[in-house]
Formats: C-alpha cells, structure tokens, sequence
C-alpha cells in the first residue's frame, strides 16, 4: 500500500452537514472506510468508522440540508457525540490504520472529495487537534475519476456504470456513501492496474 500511495494511505470520508459553509455550518455525520490490499494484490475496502456529530455551539443548520439528508437531530437513536470525542476516535483509528499499512500519513478519497476535506480540516481546527493524521490539502475525487473512467459524476450513475448496487433509499447517510464511494475508487484503481497500470503488490 505504501509503495501505490507515495506513502499515503487512502482513506475515504464521507460528511453530512448542515450546509455548504465549513466554516459556520454543523457537521452532523461523519464516516471513514479504511482500504487494504489483499493477497491478490487487489485494493477493497476495510473497515468502516460512522459517527452522528453534535452540532458545535452557535452552528448554523439549514431546514433544506436536513430535508435532504433525513437527519432528525432530535431522534434519540441517534446517539450523537461532540466532535472532539468523535475525531480523537476516528483519528487514533486512522493512525492505527496507517502503521499497519506501513504509511506515512492518510489522504482523504471523496466525491467531491475537497468538501469533505474542508469540513473534516474545520472540525479538527475547532478541536485544537495538533496531530491531524490526514494530508491537510492532497486528496483523491472520486467524482474527477468516475468522469474520466464512466463519462459521468454523480455517485450513483457512476456506481451503476460500474456495476456498483446503489440504493437512492439508502443514499445522504455518511456510512453509506462512504461505502460505495469506496467501492467505485477501488473499482477504478483495481481496473486500472488490469490495464497495465500500476502494478500493484500485496504487502
């Protein structure tokens, strides 16, 4: 993994928010799928962390971003937590991961992947998180990818044209799209190396 990556470890994020602002808007949701490469030298998925994230004080939330994702932020199943609680597991998960893939540091995969990586940067300044395991600006667009490999970027046409199942019932929860986000990015990797690309060896 460490020779494919530069040293990087790819990890895919996914975040649900209370609209387009990192800045000023909530981070509700948060989830991270951790990848490998197996004995076949074939890259896939590997765990998956999910989180429901307590809006920070004085964040704004829009009615519209909630509507469109279905979170219910008064829901007692869903067991939120407030970010430094949050990030201080994600991350000791992802430096566990990261040693163990013989790396130097993770990199966020998204679709979209800079809006992802722009609420996930916020949440760690907010925190005072001095030792954030992830590249504070490098990342991998599933979104630019599907494009080049499928002609097409949105998530779920493009996990359809590569023979990805795609629930829209389903989908706007971060565990979810972290997931399928995951599959298409090693979809596309893995299709890569069997053209002749990269190729890619079992640690």
């Amino acid at each position: 993994m460490a020779q494919r990556f530069r040293g990087f470890l790819p990890v895919v994020i996914d975040v649900e928010t209370g609209g387009f602002n990192a800045a000023t808007d909530a981070l509700l949701e948060i989830a991270a799928v951790t990848l490998k490469i197996d004995d076949d030298g074939v890259l896939c998925r590997d765990q998956t962390f999910a989180y429901h994230v307590d809006p920070f004080e004085g964040a704004n939330i829009e009615q519209s971003a909630l509507d469109f994702t279905g979170i219910m932020l008064e829901s007692p199943e869903r067991a939120s937590q407030p970010e430094p609680v949050i990030l201080g597991d994600l991350f000791k998960a992802v430096r566990k991961s990261i040693k163990e893939a013989v790396c130097t540091r993770a990199v966020v995969v998204g679709h979209n992947a800079h809006f992802d990586l722009g609420f996930l940067n916020a949440a760690a300044n907010r925190c005072e998180i001095k030792r954030n395991p992830f590249h504070p600006f490098s990342c991998f667009d599933t979104a630019t990818l599907a494009g080049l490999a499928f002609g097409h970027t949105v998530l779920a046409r493009a996990c359809q044209l590569a023979n990805i199942e795609f629930s829209n019932a389903e989908a706007h929860s971060a565990a979810y799209d972290a997931e399928k986000t995951a599959e298409l990015f090693c979809t596309i990797v893995n299709r890569w190396r069997e053209l002749g690309g990269w190729p890619v060896a079992a640690e």
